[in-house]
């Protein structure tokens, strides 16, 4: 497959994992920042392959063999980026973009070994669980901090937003993944919520807790 092929395979995954629905043509584009007749190309390609279901004004979605190739993509985008983190420091917010070049080498002996070498990782930096080689993955109980009602504890396990402005917010405000957060409060005009994170109390916007992973202990 050429590198175009699997970005759009991994992104069709991320657009509709659930697999319950078409994914339009339009919501591809949106994503990929290209034009919604690149798209319709680029799908019937895909599904004279075998990778996809295209159906003419609705939408794609993955066949099993699309499905495959696609969470083999993830495995080495998120294997790739525990292995940056763990092994070379980089920082979580460095990562994605790196991983989304070393994710289209083709050698699967090169990431069964860094797998092994990272003890079968379950989770990437940010949170996101690793498909196993034979496509299995564990799927976080989880809820969006902004969800959890106040005076509620959890522990954040994950991110919502990936992007590198979020993630340099977060390292500046002393959050991260196994942190456990309590809701002190929720300001009903906009949302905002007041909360307690290493000791200390910070005001975040909705929009922050809404991008927020966390796994409620009460």
């Amino acid at each position: 497959m050429t590198r175009a092929e699997e970005n759009y395979l991994k992104t069709i995954f991320h657009l509709g994992d659930d697999q319950s629905n078409l994914i339009s043509t339009n919501a591809i584009a949106e994503e990929m920042d290209t034009k919604p007749s690149s798209v319709t190309d680029m799908a019937k390609k895909l599904a004279e392959k075998g990778f996809l279901d295209y159906v003419r004004y609705k939408g794609v979605s993955l066949t099993p063999r699309g499905r495959k190739m696609a969470l083999a993509i993830v495995r080495k985008h998120r294997l790739w980026e525990v292995f940056l983190v763990e092994k070379l420091d980089f920082t979580w917010d460095e990562v994605h973009e790196v991983a989304e070049q070393l994710e289209h080498i083709k050698s699967e002996k090169l990431i069964d070994q860094i797998d092994a070498l990272l003890g079968h990782p379950k989770y990437d930096p940010h949170g996101d669980p690793i498909p196993s080689k034979d496509g299995e993955f564990l799927e976080r109980d989880k809820q969006l901090l902004s969800e959890i009602p106040k005076q509620s504890l959890g522990v954040c396990v994950g991110v919502k937003d990936t992007s590198p402005n979020f993630l340099k917010f977060l390292d500046k405000n002393q959050i991260a993944l196994g942190n456990t957060i309590q809701v002190l409060d929720i300001e009903e005009f906009d949302q905002s919520l007041t909360i307690l994170v290493n000791d200390k109390e910070l005001n975040i916007s909705h929009q922050i807790a809404s991008n927020l992973y966390v796994k409620k202990q009460n």
